[in-house]
Formats: C-alpha cells, structure tokens, sequence
C-alpha cells in the first residue's frame, strides 16, 4: 500500500506546522480604516444614536469573536486530522519496521 502523507512529508509537501492563514496586514488596515471612520460618524451623532450604534458595534464584535473561535477550532481539527492520518500510515507500516 502506498503511502502518500508519509512520502509528502518525506519530499517537504506536507508541512504540518503550516496553519491555515488568518488574518493579513491588509485587512488589518482595513480594520483600522473602519474605525476611524466610526469615530467620525459616532461624533456627529445625538447621544441616543451614539448608544444605539456602540450596541451594533458590539454585535459586530461578538460576530467576529465567533468566527475567531471557529477558525480556532478549524485550525485544531485540521492540525488533528493531519496527525490522525500520518498515525493511519505508521501503523499501516508497522509490520515494514520489524523485516528490516
């Protein structure tokens, strides 16, 4: 039986400690951008409409702390099945380690 994730690894294809990329310096720009201009309309704004809008902002917040913790998990289980599939392979070859 073949074994491809033992040979990627082997020939530098497989590279285990390659996370998924997150974020990147220029939508961390973007970020920054965003909340210069919330700062120019949350001053022109009435009181009230400054409340309403920092609990908007704050859903914003909790929907990014979401996703962050989704692509933490996403990150975990494909760290995970990486491993997972590399063990499949050793022990397929188990019996390869003792004929030699």
């Amino acid at each position: 039986m073949e074994h491809p994730v033992l040979m990627a690894l082997f020939n530098g294809r497989f590279l285990p400690w390659k996370a998924p990329k997150g974020i990147c310096e220029e939508s961390r720009g973007v970020w920054e951008r965003i909340e210069i201009e919330k700062r120019f309309f949350t001053e022109k704004m009435s009181l009230d409409d400054r409340k309403r809008f920092e609990k908007l902002d704050g859903l914003y917040i909790e929907a990014a702390m979401t996703d962050a913790n989704n692509y933490e998990a996403d990150i975990y289980s494909h760290g995970f099945t990486q491993g997972a599939l590399l063990m499949m392979e050793v022990m397929d070859k188990k019996e390869d380690a003792f004929d030699m």
